[in-house]
């Protein structure tokens, strides 16, 4: 039988408004790549990113001019190699490997993990605000052991602060999303180091972070937007010290899988994180998040509504994905 594919646009409402140092949304667009061959059907799910320079319809574009080659049977790898990292090829990519795992019967966890797939604590994301707004939100979520803290914008010493005393039993990561500068790069790295901040991501502007080889790390620092695939990883050699790897980013979990190994060679602590998006988006990647050492899926938690059936969550637990939802 014919491989056919059908691609699909659907919005989730977010609870509330998720703001970072970019901006804010209130909703959450995601594309859907189904494909069907022998009467099984894989999907995948990507979240086109506008700082990349996508939107919806860039990315549907580009999956359909892949129509006729995807219908021919294309395969992972081919596919690496004719479309280019992103999130259209992040949706066919999880869509071949859901489709492989749907007509076999084998488990993608049987294909990837080393070891029998576990829950995985994973971060809770705390939107950029007021110190007082965000010190409010984190206790309300002060019975979570890993917090992202998002800043990026004037007096972020304040927040710290302000979250760390509301929750001093949660371990904090801080994401600036390229909203820090050199003037004050180093005054916010104290900062975080006082209030025991366990990671930093992203605090520079993305080629424009060459700063961070001379001044003092006492926080780890982890590259996002100067990362997407293990062709980035050279330039990051003396800058970070792990990094965050996103589907979405990679283009795919084949080429996730080859960036997790190529930074554990390279001595780099790994972050599996992720756009906000619904739980056919973290499937593959709660796999992939099996060996990190830090996880940001938080996504359909962020969400009025998730897919059903969506991944289950308990507390800050995020159990793998059953066969019904993916791979």
């Amino acid at each position: 039988m014919a491989r056919t594919m059908t691609v699909e646009i659907e919005n989730f409402p977010i609870a509330g408004v998720f703001r970072i140092a970019r901006g804010a949304k209130t909703q959450a667009q995601v594309v859907t790549c189904i494909l069907t061959e022998d009467g099984a059907a894989g999907r995948g799910e990507c979240v086109p990113y506008a700082r990349y320079g996508e939107s919806v319809e860039s990315v549907v574009e580009q999956i359909e001019e892949m129509r006729r080659e995807i219908a021919e049977g294309i395969d992972r790898q081919a596919l690496m190699a004719r479309m280019p990292a992103g999130a259209a090829r992040n949706a066919v990519d999880c869509a071949l490997w859901d489709m492989e795992a749907k007509r076999t019967g084998k488990r993608v966890a049987d294909m990837i993990c080393r070891t029998r797939p576990h829950s995985v604590t994973t971060a809770q994301t705390i939107s950029l605000g007021t110190p007082e707004e965000m010190a409010a939100h984190a206790r309300a979520n002060a019975d979570k052991p890993l917090l992202k803290i998002k800043v990026g914008a004037e007096d972020d010493a304040a927040r710290l602060r302000a979250v760390a005393e509301a929750v001093p039993d949660s371990r904090l990561i801080i994401d600036a999303n390229e909203g820090w500068t050199e003037a004050n790069l180093e005054e916010n790295l104290r900062a975080a180091a006082e209030c025991r901040v366990a990671l930093i991501e992203q605090p520079l502007p993305a080629g424009k972070d060459a700063m961070l080889r001379d001044v003092p790390h006492p926080v780890p620092i982890c590259a996002d937007e100067s990362l997407h695939t293990a062709e980035d990883l050279a330039a990051l050699k003396g800058l970070y010290d792990a990094v965050n790897i996103k589907l979405d980013k990679t283009g795919g979990l084949t080429a996730a899988l080859i960036l997790r190994e190529r930074a554990r060679e390279m001595g780099l602590s790994v972050m599996v994180g992720c756009m906000v998006g619904t739980s056919l988006a973290m499937a593959p990647a709660v796999l992939l998040a099996q060996e990190a050492d830090f996880v940001d899926l938080d996504g359909p938690l962020l969400l009025q509504h998730d897919r059903v059936p969506g991944l289950d969550y308990a507390g800050a637990r995020v159990s793998p994905p059953e066969a019904a939802l993916w791979g």
